[in-house]
């Protein structure tokens, strides 16, 4: 801890060497189930000890447990983030469907029902700010996955997850202000 905290990176390499598989095995994989979710948590719980090696005091304990706190807050953070923006896409295919109108019961699989979506949703995606569009785009009509989408714009995953919902949020807005509540399929 002490080189580590000297600046030498070869300390904090070993420090990563020895904590970070019994981090991913034993508390990131069985809270996220998930590989790169895991490995994502893991990456931020050593960018947070980087950031507080300087404070950490860890005469008492040993570092493990400040570790695995850590770990343990960043897969909860994690298990949040994911759950706002499933509701927030489950909202976004909800308020999809009535932008092909009313006289639509199934699926649109007729030309002129496709058209009128693909039109209608490209004019609400034109009055959305541009990164926000970019970020639906990515996430939605390329169906790439988030972290690749988080690279392409050049943001941290957590900092990609708020743009992608507040994009969403600002389309349902803009879905909200052009449809009348009839053409919204509500009462």
């Amino acid at each position: 801890m002490a080189r580590a905290r000297a600046g030498d990176r070869a300390a904090f390499a070993e420090l990563y060497r020895a904590f970070a598989p019994g981090l991913f095995e034993r508390v990131l994989m069985p809270k996220l189930g998930n590989v790169q979710a895991a490995q994502d948590a893991l990456s931020e719980t050593f960018r947070s000890l980087l950031e507080n090696i300087e404070q950490l005091d860890v005469s008492q304990q040993g570092l493990w447990p400040w570790l695995f706190r850590v770990a343990t807050n960043k897969a909860l953070d994690m298990h949040r983030s994911k759950s706002r923006t499933g509701r927030a896409l489950a909202n976004c295919e909800r308020l999809l469907v009535p932008l092909v109108g009313a006289d639509t019961l199934g699926p649109p699989d007729h030309v002129a029902q496709r058209a009128r979506l693909a039109n209608n949703v490209q004019r609400l995606m034109a009055e959305l700010a541009p990164r926000q569009r970019r970020a639906l785009e990515l996430r939605f009509l390329q169906d790439l996955p988030r972290d690749e989408c988080a690279k392409l714009l050049e943001l941290t995953l957590g900092a990609f997850d708020v743009l992608l919902l507040r994009s969403l949020r600002a389309l349902r807005a803009q879905w909200e202000l052009h449809f009348t509540p009839s053409e919204r399929g509500e009462p």
